[in-house]
């Protein structure tokens, strides 16, 4: 099946160039528009799409706020920001309110296809020249001393974009198990992404900036 997109832009003329070239690509789907942050929120909780491309800068309800809203939402799509804002308090905004990633609109198209795709996967899609920001404004919380090894471990997988398939074959333990160890080093963690965790990680030096950046 091919991953279902919503695309949420104020201007008519980037919907319709990001619908035109992502047409191309078989594996994906644009499902719908929108043009402010509202009616993003309600689309994406009528035509329930895997992803939702989130500009930042629009009008009525802004798209940090939708992102939040959309993401607070179970079941709820992953919301790739794509803007061209590089001010550090909308990067880190939009990753706090749940964003699985963030690009500027000069990315490729082929890029942008295939960050949809691993944003779909449940891996984390960031802009080589912001992942650096983002790793300066990650606080490492009182909580990570009290990780456990397997724990750690998962924390260090999703650092390196794995999916939970992925993790699950590379620790040679259940899917579910593996959903529990995200979800209590979430809790444990005080944070609310896997964005976050991998961020995280590479504060703790779990893995290196650059090897975060090659996901």
């Amino acid at each position: 099946m091919p991953v279902r997109v919503l695309i949420a832009d104020d201007h008519s003329v980037v919907r319709q160039g990001l619908r035109m070239f992502l047409a191309l690509d078989p594996d994906l789907q644009v499902v719908g528009e929108a043009a402010d942050g509202a009616e993003a929120v309600r689309l994406a909780r009528t035509l329930h799409p895997d992803v939702v491309l989130m500009d930042l800068l629009m009008p009525g309800t802004d798209g940090i706020t939708a992102i939040g809203e959309i993401r607070g939402a179970p079941p709820a799509p992953e919301v790739l920001a794509l803007t061209s804002m590089l001010e550090d308090c909308a990067v880190v905004g939009a990753v706090r309110a749940g964003a699985i990633g963030y690009l500027l609109k000069d990315t490729q198209a082929e890029q942008l296809c295939s960050a949809i795709k691993g944003a779909a996967r449940g891996e984390v899609q960031l802009a080589p020249e912001l992942a650096a920001r983002l790793v300066r404004e990650a606080r490492p919380s009182a909580g990570s001393e009290q990780l456990t090894a397997r724990e750690t471990d998962v924390l260090q997988a999703i650092a390196l974009g794995l999916t939970n398939r992925q993790i699950r074959r590379r620790l040679q333990i259940g899917e579910r198990t593996v959903k529990t160890h995200v979800s209590h080093l979430l809790a444990k963690l005080g944070l609310e992404s896997r964005t976050q965790a991998a961020l995280h990680a590479v504060r703790m030096g779990l893995v290196t900036s650059s090897e975060a950046d090659q996901r």
